[in-house]
């Protein structure tokens, strides 16, 4: 997976970078492309103005989140944690859905050899 991180209007420093990665290297999920990570600051009057966006570039739908905190730390902890969570349904989709799929073609293999005309292409389709 390929990470870029942004930090726009300031340099992020090596140590955050590094963060960064480690988090994101943690999500478990050979479809991940690409990370863009945003980093940017609000206003300054803003306790809560340190902002992480993270795109998560995979097969379909793109996953986006954005957060922000008083730390940009506390911010990329955040937005793994609600990607981790997406993935986690993405993948619990799937899994419901081949599942699914499995049921349907074992009962049509059921019913088939109760009726032996059937060919297994006409149970298969």
């Amino acid at each position: 997976m390929d990470i870029i991180i942004q930090s726009l209007g300031f340099k992020a420093s090596d140590a955050l970078e590094n963060f960064i990665r480690e988090k994101l290297g943690g999500l478990k999920n050979d479809d991940i492309v690409r990370a863009n990570v945003t980093l940017y600051k609000g206003a300054a009057g803003d306790p809560e103005s340190d902002h992480c966006e993270i795109r998560l570039e995979v097969p379909g739908n793109d996953h986006f989140v954005k957060k922000h905190s008083q730390y940009f730390e506390t911010a990329v902890n955040e937005c793994v944690e609600v990607l981790t969570q997406a993935l986690k349904k993405v993948k619990d989709k799937q899994i419901d859905s081949k599942q699914a799929d499995a049921t349907a073609i074992q009962d049509a293999l059921n019913e088939a050899t109760d009726n032996d005309d059937v060919e297994l292409e006409d149970v298969v389709k």
